[in-house]
């Protein structure tokens, strides 16, 4: 017997209101789960430390004007270092942004924000999606899990979750040693220590191989751009579906 096709899109948390080029991924794979069969599955790569990925990008709804939002941190180290995963959100950011959404989305969207608990900036953006039904009948498999990283195949280039300075950071495996990317040449390098499987994520370059090696997909949507990077030779086994297009692909989706 075929298995049945596993349709699988990666992306970061993109925002609290997800970027439209998300949700273009997410139509794209109910379409083709609905013509071939089979299970959705989300590579939610909440391993990313990099905070530009979750900047949300909103019209007025009288004006028109775009805006843009992101979320506050407790502290610069979380926020320039920290994975998605482990930042966690300033105390005070969400009654700041409260009052000004009802000038930018509907009442049920500003609600389902109001309502919204979760205390990193990953688990808030996928609490977000899933309140607007975004993920329903979705798999959600996230690069952060223990279990998703003890299971995926060796690689070697990647970063390590490691301790500093009382914070969990994303540091790149270079040359032998673990630094942390201060801008241009600069680095500062970490002191030696032992990591396990658990603590490792992967670059650009070594992300398909090493979610493939655990997710088994058979088609695979790619973003307009994730393609050009996509090491598409190391999974020749998938099919690569270009998503839908989107109009205004880099502001937020905001319909519930």
């Amino acid at each position: 017997m075929t298995a049945a096709p596993v349709i699988c899109f990666g992306q970061q948390p993109c925002g609290f209101f997800p970027r439209r080029y998300l949700y273009a991924k997410i139509q794209t794979a109910r379409r083709l789960q609905a013509e071939l069969g089979g299970e959705i599955v989300f590579f939610c790569h909440d391993s990313d430390h990099d905070p530009r990925e979750t900047r949300t990008t909103l019209r007025h709804r009288m004006l028109e004007s775009p805006t843009h939002f992101n979320f506050e941190v407790e502290n610069k180290l979380q926020k320039k270092y920290s994975p998605l995963y482990c930042k966690r959100i300033a105390s005070d950011w969400k009654s700041q942004v409260i009052p000004l959404l009802d000038e930018y989305v509907d009442a049920t969207l500003a609600a389902y924000f109001g309502e919204t608990r979760s205390e990193t900036v990953a688990d808030f953006c996928l609490e977000m999606y899933r309140r607007m039904g975004l993920l329903d009948g979705i798999r959600v498999a996230r690069s952060s899990a223990p279990s998703f990283r003890c299971a995926a195949c060796a690689i070697s280039d990647f970063f390590v979750d490691v301790p500093y300075e009382g914070e969990i950071v994303r540091a790149r495996y270079i040359d032998g040693m673990l630094k942390l990317h201060k801008g241009g040449d600069s680095y500062i390098t970490l002191p030696e220590m032992h990591f396990s499987a658990e603590q490792i994520s992967p670059t650009r370059d070594t992300r398909l191989r090493w979610m493939q090696s655990v997710i088994h997909c058979t088609h695979y949507v790619t973003g307009a751009s994730e393609k050009l990077y996509l090491h598409a030779d190391e999974a020749p086994e998938i099919t690569y579906i270009e998503r839908d297009p989107i109009s205004d692909c880099e502001e937020a989706y905001v319909e519930a």
